[in-house]
């Protein structure tokens, strides 16, 4: 499995918009973190599917065994 890094940060809108140094030209905005989330996931598909047809390499690091996710509870 690959692995990219996503930042989110939540605008003055009140949506949230996620973008990548690692998938480059990926943006992404969504209500929610979660359909943020979905929306970047395959908007970073249809990024890499369209480098490989072009036959543009991108190098994805793997996915450790142990990485950190930040959970978000709210009260």
């Amino acid at each position: 499995m690959k692995d990219a890094n996503i930042h989110i940060e939540k605008l003055p809108e009140g949506i949230f918009l996620a973008t990548s140094d690692t998938i480059q030209g990926l943006v992404a905005q969504g209500r929610t973190i979660t359909e943020t989330l979905e929306i970047a996931r395959d908007v970073a598909r249809k990024l890499l599917e369209a480098k490989k047809e072009r036959k543009e390499f991108v190098q994805l690091p793997l996915l450790s065994d142990s990485f950190d996710y930040p959970l978000i509870v709210s009260s």
